[in-house]
């Protein structure tokens, strides 16, 4: 009960950036709608898609819609009267990363599928939906950039899977990638870490 409920903060989470992403292109409502829904679910649905899990899990359950419409529309309510701090913002979303990435990588691994493959479900389930999110806003996907994003997940996903064949229960594995995605992507965002940049000499 606990981790779903911390699934739904995740979705409402993701929620948030994908309208606020909509205000500054200016988007009408239908749009700020649009790009929440990719931004919250985008990754869950193409994981699914890919592992052949149907009904994809918001069309099972119906609250993971209400949880973004209502996120996002009482964003767009929000913004006209205060300013969202910025900083909760990118603590929420750090969590919403590890929270997504670990889930995925269980269900992943449920499917008994090879470890590689658990990382990639895992981690395309945590970014996917910010990918779409910056494609449909024309911005390079933060995925791509030099931001300890996605390599946040993969660490706390290759920890989990590590402890896990190491013999430790499996809670206590989830727990510890769960922090270490979150501490991860937090230092990126608050001691400016990031992966070295590749480029061309000359």
């Amino acid at each position: 009960m606990l981790l779903y409920l911390l699934d739904l903060l995740g979705v409402a989470v993701f929620s948030v950036s994908g309208a606020l992403a909509a205000g500054r292109l200016q988007l009408d409502l239908l749009g700020v709608l649009v790009l929440a829904s990719l931004t919250a679910v985008g990754g869950g649905t193409l994981r699914d898609l890919l592992m052949n899990r149907h009904p994809v899990f918001w069309m099972s359950n119906p609250v993971y819609l209400l949880v973004i419409c209502a996120a996002a529309l009482g964003t767009v309510l929000y913004v006209q009267f205060l300013q969202i701090p910025a900083q909760a913002l990118l603590v929420a979303d750090a969590l919403g990363l590890a929270l997504f990435a670990l889930s995925g990588a269980q269900l992943a691994e449920a499917a008994r599928l090879s470890p590689v493959i658990v990382v990639l479900m895992g981690t395309m389930t945590g970014v996917a939906g910010g990918v779409m999110r910056d494609i449909c806003s024309n911005q390079i996907p933060l995925l791509l950039r030099q931001d300890i994003y996605a390599s946040a997940a993969i660490a706390g996903i290759v920890l989990y899977l590590t402890l896990k064949a190491l013999g430790l229960k499996s809670s206590w594995a989830f727990g510890a990638g769960l922090v270490a995605v979150a501490a991860l992507r937090l230092s990126a965002i608050f001691l400016g870490w990031h992966l070295p940049v590749f480029r061309l000499p000359g």
